[in-house]
């Protein structure tokens, strides 16, 4: 069946917007606590890092965060990144940091610290307030910037990598749209870098979606309702960005440092864990297609304009694989060849 045949009969299936995919037993399992925990607006964010950033750390010239997929797994996404730094020679100045975005019913089987903060199912993806204080998923990754901008804490500091994957990768694009921190980082001297690896979709400026002809056309918003929303498109944005005019938002997303890191082999539509809601199958039938199409939607409409996509041959669907290949190395750490 074609992807846009699928796009078509998933249209049909769905109302005013995309329904929530059926948990598999690892999104139902809670995930193993991080260690550590980041205060930001009256709750607590765990997270993993490689050293204590209480103290000044004038070592440190590079900060990498990843952020996890939807298992909210951020330790082992922690020890792929710091097995990837290995590889890149990168430990010695390096501060690597694994922020989790946990769900409200985690708190029934791991004991929290009070205060912990957990948002509804994958809402923190889109920006959504937490359930325990209120907090936007997109504020905590910028009180992590405002914290790596303290020149007390990281005299040295000159690059910042945000990286997410998969469910993380929906987050990371969302939040380089929104988000106003590499601009005031770029004043002091830091230049930051987000790397989107393999999300399930992404979110477009305008109506405009891939055709399997080629080239770009209107999608069908009666058929898929949902298609042009926000997290795949830009109506109905959250209460924070929603004064803010599209065209704005466009060119500070293109002004951005984005890389997009995608995995050569994962291009199975039926992998357990893609979104299959009629909004996503309109950007194309599988990660690496939606990642292609995406990046050459931005540069349809700049003309000039460059998308670097990195491509990893041969790696699917797996975060710490594609975090440790030459193309991952590249993205992250600015070291070695990547052969796309």
């Amino acid at each position: 069946m074609s992807w846009l045949r699928r796009a078509v009969i998933a249209g049909v299936l769905v109302t005013a917007a995309a329904l929530p995919a059926r948990l598999d037993a690892r999104e139902r399992a809670a995930p193993e606590l991080a260690p550590e925990q980041m205060r930001i607006a009256g709750g607590l964010l765990p997270l993993a890092i490689s050293a204590d950033w209480s103290r000044p750390l004038p070592a440190i010239t590079r900060a990498v965060i990843i952020v996890h997929g939807k298992n909210r797994d951020a330790v082992p996404y922690f020890q792929s990144l710091q097995a990837a730094a290995q590889d890149a020679a990168a430990t010695a100045d390096t501060l690597l940091i694994a922020p989790q975005f946990l769900r409200g019913h985690d708190e029934r089987q791991i004991d929290l610290p009070p205060g912990t903060l957990t948002w509804r199912g994958n809402d923190w993806m889109d920006d959504a307030p937490d359930e325990t204080a209120g907090v936007a998923s997109f504020v905590a990754l910028d009180a992590i910037l405002a914290r790596l901008a303290d020149r007390v804490l990281f005299p040295h500091l000159t690059r910042i990598v945000v990286a997410g994957h998969s469910g993380g990768a929906q987050m990371v694009q969302r939040f380089a749209i929104v988000t106003t921190s590499p601009e005031t980082l770029s004043k002091a001297g830091v230049a930051v870098r987000f790397v989107v690896a393999d999300p399930s979709s992404y979110a477009y400026f305008d109506e405009a979606r891939p055709v399997t002809t080629g080239g770009f056309a209107a999608a069908d918003t009666a058929m898929c309702p949902a298609v042009n929303r926000w997290k795949y498109g830009m109506a109905d944005r959250p209460p924070a960005i929603a004064s803010l005019d599209v065209p704005a938002l466009e060119r500070r997303y293109i002004q951005h440092d984005v890389t997009m890191l995608l995995g050569g082999a994962d291009d199975d539509p039926d992998q357990a864990a893609l979104d299959t809601s009629c909004a996503a199958e309109a950007q194309g039938p599988d990660r690496l297609a939606r990642g292609r199409h995406f990046a050459a939607y931005l540069e349809a409409r700049h003309p000039g304009l460059t998308i670097p996509v990195l491509i990893a041959p041969g790696v699917g669907h797996e975060g710490g694989a594609l975090l440790r290949s030459s193309c991952g190395l590249k993205a992250l750490f600015s070291v070695g060849r990547c052969p796309d």
